[in-house]
């Protein structure tokens, strides 16, 4: 679920994803409040024969693609605007034995279309790539044959915030960026998709999600403590905890959906 700036690349102006997020999860597999287990539970819920490609836009480290070529024989492309995390990517592969079903592009997944159509086009916790919800999903259906499924990770509230300063402490832009649970489903449907199926994040998965960044960005710190990042990440660490369990863990929800045109 990014929501920091991309950046040039300190070692040349390439398009790269701001270092201050690449630091916070640097260990994790998942960039999104979704541990492994519902990444399982949602590639088996959806019924993927051997050989269903996929393309994953923002796919970060890749498990995703990774992990289900490796348990359900898919095959697929990642696109994503960080060197650290696809490099992280092709290592996952390697040691999952995927590398010749799955391949992971360097680019800006806004306005990416694959080059042959896919089974699945994925964007899971990513939607800023199409201005939001209905843009991206028309993004993601350019890229599939008839028939296709789009998945889409995106937020909504589990309970609506009573101002928008608390909305804002959720890091959302403001009361109206997300929908209650219902009227996300319902907005589906206004872009003429049925869901057909979900996979929705719990408070442990989110805990696992933005607690893991605290240590990962403390152990930075102790090892870089001149770093020019060093003071805005002490701030971010020293506020983080207690704003995360005061706001996002009460309401935020969020959940990947599975999504087929009518």
């Amino acid at each position: 679920m990014r929501r920091v700036p991309i950046s040039p690349h300190r070692r040349g102006f390439r398009l790269d994803l701001h270092r201050s997020f690449t630091i916070r999860e640097s260990h994790h597999r998942v960039h999104n409040p979704f541990d492994d287990v519902k990444l399982a539970t949602l590639g088996a819920a959806l019924r993927l024969p051997p050989g269903t490609s996929v393309l994953d836009l923002a796919c970060g480290t890749g498990e995703l693609l990774c992990t289900w070529a490796r348990d359900h024989g898919v095959a697929g492309v990642g696109v994503d605007i960080s060197t650290v995390f696809l490099a992280s990517a092709r290592t996952r592969a390697e040691e999952l034995g995927v590398e010749s079903r799955v391949s992971f592009v360097h680019g800006d997944a806004a306005g990416y279309v694959a080059e042959q159509p896919v089974d699945v086009a994925a964007c899971i916790g990513a939607a800023w790539i199409g201005d939001g919800v209905a843009g991206t999903v028309d993004l993601l259906r350019r890229s599939l044959r008839p028939g296709g499924m789009v998945l889409l990770g995106h937020p909504y509230w589990r309970r609506t915030p009573e101002d928008e300063d608390t909305a804002r402490a959720c890091h959302a832009g403001s009361t109206a960026e997300f929908l209650p649970l219902p009227e996300l489903l319902a907005q589906f449907g206004d872009l003429g998709c049925d869901v057909v199926e979900m996979v929705l994040a719990d408070q442990d998965s989110w805990d696992r999600y933005v607690a893991a960044q605290w240590l990962n960005t403390r152990q930075w710190l102790d090892a870089n403590p001149d770093d020019e990042l060093a003071e805005q990440m002490r701030a971010v660490l020293h506020r983080g905890p207690v704003q995360y369990v005061r706001y996002q863990r009460e309401y935020m929800g969020w959940g990947v959906f599975a999504l087929l045109d009518r």
